[in-house]
């Protein structure tokens, strides 16, 4: 069982190119294309519960590179207190190499999908970093019960640039 980060209080965190900062919560990229959590045609917001997740989510369907070159803006928001919130914990998958960095499945979709219209919120384990979350919100049945914390402009630490070089 993965522990969750928090007690009390649901945030999320995204990290977006500057220029789609003010569309945060529409959910349009992945109505448009689809994504690991959905079919195209349902827009979803993808986050993580921590800042250090969704910088890490990013950069592994971009690069940190593209994170240096571009400039970006870290959101968190928070969900209201009473809001439902499904949790999926990694043995509910029923394939667990979903939660991989793989492309994603049809049946991915679909069993996400089908989580997303009873829910206006899923948490489930992250394909990028294995011990945190990420949250997936309904746009259609979580209007109202989610808001901006803050947003600012996103700084990558250069360091995290330094090429690899094998001895």
């Amino acid at each position: 069982m993965n522990p969750l980060p928090w007690e009390g209080h649901w945030y999320g965190w995204r990290l977006d190119q500057e220029a789609y900062g003010e569309t945060w919560d529409s959910g349009m990229g992945s109505k448009l294309k689809g994504g690991r959590w959905n079919a195209p045609g349902r827009r979803v917001v993808y986050a993580s519960v921590d800042p250090s997740s969704a910088i890490l989510e990013v950069a592994a369907n971009n690069s940190f590179d593209a994170l240096d070159r571009e400039p970006y803006v870290l959101t968190c928001f928070e969900v209201i207190r009473d809001a439902r919130v499904k949790v999926v914990q990694p043995e509910e998958v029923p394939n667990p190499y979903w939660l991989s960095p793989a492309w994603p499945s049809p049946n991915q979709q679909r069993f996400a999908d089908a989580l997303l219209d009873e829910h206006p919120f899923v948490l489930i384990p992250s394909a990028a970093t294995r011990h945190s979350w990420n949250l997936l919100v309904s746009c259609d049945l979580a209007e109202g019960q989610f808001k901006m914390v803050s947003q600012e402009r996103f700084g990558l630490d250069t360091r995290l640039l330094r090429e690899v070089t094998l001895a």
